[in-house]
């Protein structure tokens, strides 16, 4: 039987380059691919060679329900990296303030609220 895992989330942001410079800066990531995206929008793909983050916006002010129109429409994303500690520190530098710390078993966590009040869970096994 095959393993399933998850390949990327996308999620509406008001600034897709913005929000993609911060997700390679932070994590050492790539932009895997940038174009034209859904509703005449833009999409930029970011993250390794397993999965990645789409930072997706049509542009302009967007509010109301419809989902691909509403930036942070998501409960957190979660991202796992070797170094908890390093992560933290590039949070702090880029201006964001880490939040609830846990340890727990099998690991350790933080969360900060990043571009469009997006929350990102940083945590680590190791």
């Amino acid at each position: 039987m095959a393993t399933a895992f998850l390949e990327h989330v996308n999620i509406t942001v008001s600034d897709p380059g913005k929000t993609a410079e911060l997700l390679c800066h932070l994590f050492d990531w790539t932009v895997r691919w940038e174009g034209d995206g859904l509703g005449g929008g833009h999409s930029i793909h970011v993250g390794n060679e397993n999965s990645y983050v789409v930072a997706y916006s049509q542009g302009g002010k967007m509010t109301g329900t419809d989902r691909y129109r509403t930036p942070g429409g998501l409960n957190h994303i979660g991202v796992v990296v070797d170094d908890i500690a390093a992560v933290e520190r590039k949070v702090r530098a880029a201006g964001f303030e880490p939040f609830n710390f846990g340890d727990y078993e099998p690991g350790r966590r933080f969360y900060f609220d990043g571009p469009d009040n997006i929350e990102i869970e940083v945590v680590t096994y190791n």
